[in-house]
């Protein structure tokens, strides 16, 4: 994308309520959060953000685009893996400062780098704690990957950091 992206200015509450224009609030970082979800059976697959750029790109492709945090840029979900999201239906909230789209993903049907179906693979047990969850085991929801991270992303870096 040769030039920054234009939106439409937000000029009232009105307006970005209740009306037509799409004028998103990306916050200081210019960013903002989208929430991913399949299509088919309403899981949700991952959390990530968008910037300008990222979102205009989505709109135009009619695919996932997000912003990387740990990379610094802009990257096109599924151009390496191929598992691409396709966008059915994207939404925008009330007061435009976040996203939620519906998406068809290629291939397995896998959104999570580790090979899982969903970035939320993983549930955390509820009970008191006394300040003290050092101790906790998170309970796998996800028995089985979908595709082998290393045959997929090869030596290309993680993007988890610590």
């Amino acid at each position: 994308m040769s030039e920054k992206p234009q939106f439409a200015k937000r000029l009232t509450i009105e307006q970005v309520e209740e009306g037509n224009d799409l004028a998103p609030k990306f916050d200081a970082n210019g960013l903002m959060p989208v929430v991913t979800t399949d299509v088919h059976t309403g899981d949700v697959l991952m959390v990530g953000y968008m910037n300008d750029e990222a979102l205009a790109k989505a709109i135009e492709t009619g695919e996932a685009h997000y912003f990387s945090r740990s990379r610094q840029a802009v990257w096109h979900k599924g151009a390496t893996s191929g598992l691409v999201q396709k966008i059915v239906e994207l939404r925008i909230d009330d007061d435009q400062d976040s996203v939620w789209m519906k998406v068809d993903v290629a291939g397995s049907g896998a959104s999570c780098h580790v090979g899982y179906m969903s970035c939320f693979y993983r549930e955390v047990p509820m009970g008191k704690r006394d300040g003290d969850f050092t101790s906790l085991v998170l309970t796998y929801k996800e028995n089985e990957k979908t595709f082998d991270p290393v045959e997929v992303y090869g030596d290309a870096p993680n993007p988890t950091k610590l």
